[in-house]
């Protein structure tokens, strides 16, 4: 499961320090699946505990599930006359394993909304739209933990504030990456013009050029490695999973990824299993130095006890 570092302008928990909570989500997240996991296979087998081996892995752990599960708790977003049964009593009603799997991904993927839109003391006005975002989920869901993911985040370019085109950071690169979807099996026709063509049967539309935002992007995350010198290669995207791109050979420099190509390099970027890297985690925490943020005192009422046990 990928992660969300940065969330458009929200203030996010890794920018208070990038090092700590990337391995942490990590550990945590193995923690908790072999938690669930277990749970679950014993409730299936008329509750006689199985051994996992999971004590002897996580030993140094420990410490960490209650302050786990405080959080998924605390950050339930229902309101208490619905309250949901415990993550327990929902993951025992997965008829496979497959099905808890998405369970947990599922409820992972609301608590790192609230890591990326909040810190201890301090929270972004949170737009709820972005729960059923299915882009954004493509890109947690879907690929590796040590991916590293920048939301449409917005960033300084000289004095101006302007929105980036998502960016992925991996163990080995960075990619930009910019949708050119519509309608299944459409055909986008690139141009060196302001708007692109795209047709879907009978149908033809205008689009804006995505390669204008893909480059400002690029010239943003190159500024940032120049001037932290940071050498990272940067890849840029223009990626339409249901149909085609028509580019002419236009714009070399792109990766023109669609329905012909698309599964080769979504399983080539899934099966990586490169280890998070510190130049990796050097490169997110300047990029999260070049993006803005807007946030508030948090009045919740969570700020004080969240206090209280950190």
């Amino acid at each position: 499961m990928g992660q969300l570092v940065k969330l458009r302008d929200y203030i996010s928990r890794y920018e208070t320090d990038v090092y700590y909570y990337v391995p942490e989500f990590i550990r945590l997240k193995q923690w908790q699946w072999e938690q669930a996991k277990s749970r679950w296979e014993a409730e299936r087998n008329a509750g006689i505990p199985l051994q996992t081996g999971a004590e002897e892995t996580w030993d140094f752990l420990l410490d960490k599930p209650s302050w786990w599960e405080r959080l998924a708790k605390r950050w339930r977003r229902v309101p208490a006359e619905e309250e949901e049964p415990p993550a327990e009593a929902r993951a025992s009603r997965a008829a496979t394993v497959e099905e808890l799997k998405r369970q947990f991904l599922d409820e992972l993927f609301q608590l790192q909304l609230k890591w990326a839109s909040s810190t201890m003391t301090h929270a972004s006005p949170f737009d709820d739209a972005l729960y059923g975002d299915e882009t954004l989920k493509y890109f947690l869901q879907r690929f590796p933990d040590t991916y590293l993911c920048f939301y449409r985040p917005v960033a300084m370019a000289g004095k101006a504030l302007v929105e980036l085109e998502t960016i992925i950071l991996t163990p080995a690169a960075a990619w930009c990456i910019a949708f050119v979807e519509g309608k299944p099996d459409n055909v986008v026709i690139a141009s060196t013009g302001r708007f692109w063509t795209e047709r879907a049967g009978t149908e033809e539309t205008k689009r804006v050029n995505p390669v204008v935002s893909l480059r400002r992007t690029e010239q943003v995350v190159s500024d940032v490695f120049q001037k932290h010198r940071i050498d990272w290669p940067i890849h840029l995207v223009l990626l339409n999973r249901y149909g085609y791109i028509d580019h002419g050979h236009l714009f070399p420099f792109l990766h023109y990824i669609d329905k012909r190509n698309y599964e080769q390099w979504f399983s080539r970027l899934r099966r990586s299993a490169l280890p998070l890297r510190h130049q990796q985690l050097k490169a997110a925490a300047a990029l999260l130095g070049q993006c803005a943020s807007f946030y508030s005192r948090r009045l919740d009422g969570n700020i004080c006890s969240e206090e209280r046990q950190q």
